[in-house]
């Protein structure tokens, strides 16, 4: 008798894992014009990890069909998620870039920290989202400017609008987009071995605080990168995640993301202020005309948000 009502429960459990990861792979998979639906699509990876579990409650459960069915859903989420994780075999010839997208929570992110990442790496070229006109400050008396005196601020007095660009080379036709709330930016980097690069610092304004305006920037951010034509690189927080159809379709042409092409999958960068962080991952770096060949993610003190580092190499 106890082995029966065991049996139940674990077929019960292991069909709700289940539905979850169903729900999971339709989340990832719909075109959403729904807000709560677009919110609940970024986190669509962790319910299709309930296809593992469901696979082996239902196992242990001896409901064979039930469990093969599992295996079925199972295969659709492998072949979901696990490309991401798949390192690109392609290589490029050019000279090294090294690229970091910061979001600095209002300005607080502590400035020493982002200027001692970009001195131990080497960096050559970063974004920063939520650039307040005091940052610029702290940033600039912590050095910064130093080792980047090249840049283009859109600063804003307070709150989350500005964006900035810092360059170890030249920048020249900036360029403040317009169909945005928040300031997104771009600038060409006079780079000396490759030439002019393109240099993009987007951050359209989160689903849920106004979720028209999310999807109207991010379709504006795709006609923007489609018109590129050389080399470029984005540092964003697109405030969405691989799971969002509106984030794919930036990379149905040119660009790529940076961490799917070293096999790196979704990096998780928000939120990194809580204990239970990060559990998504919005912040991107995407190339066109190079190869990352490496991506991390790094925590930057004050800041709810992981930043992004990535080596590139360019094609010549």
């Amino acid at each position: 008798m106890m082995r029966k009502w065991m049996d139940r429960a674990l077929l019960g459990l292991g069909w709700g894992a289940l539905v979850a990861a169903v729900a999971g792979l339709v989340l990832h998979a719909g075109h959403w014009q729904r807000r709560n639906l677009v919110l609940l699509a970024s986190g669509a990876m962790w319910l299709m990890l309930g296809a593992v579990l469901g696979v082996v409650l239902l196992l242990a459960a001896r409901r064979w069909r039930s469990a093969g069915v599992a295996g079925v859903v199972l295969a659709g989420v492998l072949w979901t998620l696990v490309p991401p994780y798949v390192p690109d075999s392609r290589a490029a010839d050019g000279p090294e870039l090294v690229v970091l997208q910061s979001n600095l929570l209002f300005g607080r992110a502590d400035p020493v920290a982002v200027t001692q990442v970009v001195r131990d790496n080497a960096v050559d070229v970063l974004t920063v989202d939520e650039l307040t006109d005091d940052a610029i400050v702290r940033l600039r008396a912590a050095g910064l400017e130093e080792q980047l005196p090249h840049v283009y601020l859109e600063p804003a007095r307070s709150g989350g609008g500005g964006t900035g660009i810092y360059s170890r080379y030249p920048l020249h036709d900036t360029v403040k987009y317009d169909g945005f709330i928040m300031s997104n930016i771009s600038a060409t980097m006079r780079h000396p071995q490759r030439g002019d690069i393109s240099v993009f610092a987007f951050h359209p304004i989160p689903p849920n605080l106004n979720f028209d305006a999310w999807s109207a920037e991010l379709r504006r951010v795709d006609e923007i990168l489609a018109g590129v034509t050389g080399p470029a690189v984005v540092g964003a927080d697109f405030n969405a995640t691989q799971h969002h159809s509106a984030y794919r379709a930036l990379l149905d042409g040119r660009f790529e993301a940076a961490a799917e092409q070293t096999g790196d999958g979704m990096l998780l960068t928000f939120p990194a202020d809580r204990r239970w962080g990060p559990v998504i991952g919005i912040d991107h770096i995407l190339l066109a005309g190079g190869v990352a060949e490496q991506v991390r993610a790094l925590t930057i003190p004050g800041s709810d948000h992981r930043a992004v580092l990535a080596t590139v190499r360019l094609d010549r």
